[in-house]
């Protein structure tokens, strides 16, 4: 004798709370974008008119974040889109692929900054310090502005916490490329505009790699970060009637979002509603898994011939 149970009462007590985190950034996205793009046309034209590598890769770098931004407000808005008979989660996993794409596209913006650095180290161009200093000066104002937007949101949610991040390190690399400027000023020395991209590159590299991980992680269903799989399976052969626990699946539905699926053996018969319910309102409260399906068993061989078809949660 199996059943499975899923109840929305505590689906509905899990979700409040942190799972609509991403549908208050539409108006963030909104604004974030606007204003980098106005500043990725200044920098890229001040670039090409100045000669100066380090504008053009702080625009370059500027642009990719649009481009992330734009990916990072679309995957939250899909995952808002409700469920279907198609798609049963509704959409919600798209804020993971939007992640995992904001990566991959800073990856590609990296190499082109790269191979024009490269180049102009070999024959390095006259720079006006003056110009560059002002116009990296606007940058900082513009990123740090858009990360403020996100910076409520950056602690519940990956996809949210990208934005973030891109911003932040954008301000950071508009910094850097200020302080160019003043060298090229004091030195005359043209190398330092190469040099400086090259800065800009390892601080896309770094900011940019512990997205790639744990997004592509989310991608592959692993655990979600913040949920300790051995303390889950604790708690759930804790309660009381259950002897053991078999077929513990926990995955991530979105970037802030986890599901759990298990098998819990139960001599003692059914539990009752009032027990699963109980076990919904825990593992959400303790645990922050919004989606629980709970398959009691006996104990009395039926698992063994459910094995022997192959029926197992995936």
């Amino acid at each position: 004798m199996a059943a499975h149970h899923d109840h929305s009462h505590a689906h509905g007590h899990a979700h409040h709370g942190h799972s609509h985190a991403p549908a208050d950034f539409g108006r963030a996205f909104a604004i974030g974008t606007a204003l980098n793009l106005g500043f990725v046309v200044i920098e890229g034209g001040a670039g090409f008119l100045t000669n100066s590598m380090a504008l053009l890769a702080d625009a370059g770098h500027n642009l990719s974040d649009v481009l992330g931004l734009l990916i990072a407000w679309g995957g939250a808005e899909l995952a808002k889109r409700p469920a279907s008979r198609r798609f049963t989660y509704g959409l919600r996993g798209s804020s993971i692929l939007a992640a995992l794409a904001n990566a991959v596209l800073l990856f590609v913006a990296v190499g082109a900054i790269l191979l024009e650095t490269i180049q102009r180290l070999q024959e390095p161009r006259d720079v006006p310090g003056m110009t560059v200093m002002l116009v990296a000066g606007a940058g900082i104002v513009v990123n740090l502005s858009t990360a403020l937007l996100f910076a409520s949101g950056r602690k519940g949610d990956v996809n949210i916490r990208g934005a973030y991040l891109h911003m932040a390190a954008d301000a950071a690399v508009s910094a850097g490329v200020v302080i160019g400027g003043a060298l090229i000023l004091l030195t005359g020395a043209d190398w330092i505009d190469p040099v400086i991209s090259l800065v800009i590159v390892g601080v896309i590299l770094w900011s940019s790699w512990g997205l790639f991980t744990e997004s592509l992680t989310m991608a592959l269903q692993a655990v979600p970060k913040g949920i300790d799989p051995e303390a889950v399976e604790q708690a759930l052969v804790a309660l009381p009637g259950v002897e053991r626990v078999h077929d513990l699946h926990i995955w991530p539905m979105s970037t802030t979002e986890a599901a759990l699926t298990a098998h819990l053996v139960m001599p003692g018969g059914h539990p009752g509603d009032a027990f699963l319910i109980a076990l919904q309102h825990r593992l959400a409260h303790d645990f922050r898994i919004d989606h629980t399906t709970v398959q009691i068993e006996l104990g009395n061989g039926a698992e063994c011939r459910m094995h022997g078809n192959g029926h197992a949660h995936d």
